[in-house]
């Protein structure tokens, strides 16, 4: 196969698996993300795109160490039944809707921060639901908080989401150094989802109270919580002194499993094992167009456009980058945009350009209008406010 033929069959499966990954399961063939990516992989290997020893050396290991170690960590929260008592506590200290309103946005940003968002709205959404009807208030304004703020929140650490974990790896930025440009970012963002949120919801929020019926606050386990706080925080220790994030998170989350006394079948089905076939399989997918040599030429034809100045490519490149993030998800066009950043006149601020882009990209199209009236000014709002902290701070 000579190169031109390597890269038309390339970019047909790339195409085909993320029209498979974009739109929702088809008819014709009912596959879901990680099932579409599986079959990128293999059709790049079978194709003959790819050698199997280079689909190995396409898989970036040290991104699912780290998920797989953040997820196992949320997991045992989740056992000592955490999440469900601080959820019962936002309601029962929360005096009004709109104050319970916050308490859900902040909740649920700085936790994210703190654990991978995905894990944090699986394990989240259905304690919140239990608690929004026990207080019989309206669903809408509380779940779109949950996941907006999910999002927003998660742009603060390089642990937040699975892009930014991506980004540390390929960019070598500290975790600190990160989260000092980013948290700001996050702040804000936070401030202007509830801001949007409260005043889009005004009506609503004004016209219910929250029903005060006699309820017990679920009981924590102290014993596994105080276990895995400790252990959470040596192992944020770990990332601020530079040790390496995979296996630091990984140490911290077996040393709570050895410890902890738990059936482990219990803490595993809490993992989200899509994610982890997912990944893997796009990594392939991506590296196999890249190796193509096509992204490269994309970025040539896109480079005039970028401008000259660090100002204007960042504010072209998050914008960009959040129109990409919704065509091709989040994830891949990380993937492929990777290969773009060293070739800006400030590397290091486009990394976190495209990390806080790609994040807040995230809210811009939840399904419905119900959410999008929603999300689309949150995306656009946070985005400029982020990019101009970050040219502000760099």
């Amino acid at each position: 196969m000579n190169h031109w033929q390597r890269e038309l069959v390339a970019s047909a499966i790339f195409v085909i698996t993320y029209v498979l990954i974009s739109s929702r399961q088809l008819k014709i063939l009912p596959l879901n993300r990680p099932a579409a990516a599986l079959l990128g992989a293999v059709l790049m290997i079978a194709t003959g795109v790819m050698t199997p020893e280079r689909a190995y050396r396409a898989i970036n290991y040290d991104t699912l160490v780290l998920l797989l170690g953040m997820m196992l960590i949320s997991a045992y929260l989740y056992l000592a039944r955490f999440f469900e008592w601080a959820a019962e506590l936002v309601l029962n200290y929360s005096q009004t809707p709109a104050r319970l309103l916050l308490y859900v946005t902040l909740t649920s940003g700085i936790l994210s921060a703190l654990l991978v968002n995905d894990a944090i709205c699986l394990l989240l959404t259905p304690l919140v639901v239990a608690v929004i009807r026990r207080g019989k208030l309206p669903l809408l304004p509380y779940l779109i908080a949950l996941a907006t703020s999910a999002n927003i929140g998660s742009v603060a650490t390089l642990v937040g989401n699975p892009q930014n974990m991506i980004i540390g790896h390929f960019s070598r930025i500290s975790f600190l150094g990160f989260s000092r440009a980013l948290l700001p970012a996050a702040i804000v963002g936070l401030a202007i989802n509830f801001c949007i949120l409260r005043l889009g919801f005004r009506k609503m929020l004004r016209e219910t109270a929250i029903d005060r019926s006699v309820h017990a606050v679920p009981k924590l386990e102290r014993g596994l919580f105080a276990l895995v706080c400790v252990v959470f925080v040596s192992i944020f220790a770990g990332f601020v002194a530079g040790f390496n994030l995979a296996w630091t998170a990984m140490a911290g989350a077996v040393l709570v499993m050895v410890l902890a006394r738990r059936d482990t079948h219990d803490v595993l089905k809490l993992v989200d094992w899509h994610l982890l076939v997912f990944f893997p399989a796009l990594f392939i997918v991506v590296d196999g167009l890249s190796d193509t040599g096509l992204p490269d030429a994309i970025y040539w034809r896109l480079q005039p456009l970028f401008g000259s100045t660090a100002p204007a490519q960042a504010w072209n490149l998050a914008w960009f980058s959040v129109a990409g993030s919704n065509v091709f998800s989040n994830v891949p066009f990380v993937l492929v945009a990777a290969n773009w950043i060293a070739r800006f006149s400030e590397p290091l601020v486009m990394w976190k350009v495209l990390a806080l882009a790609t994040t807040f990209a995230g809210n811009l199209t939840i399904v419905g209008w119900d959410y999008a009236r929603f999300g689309i000014p949150i995306t656009i709002l946070t985005t400029a406010a982020g990019v101009m902290l970050l040219l502000l701070l760099r």
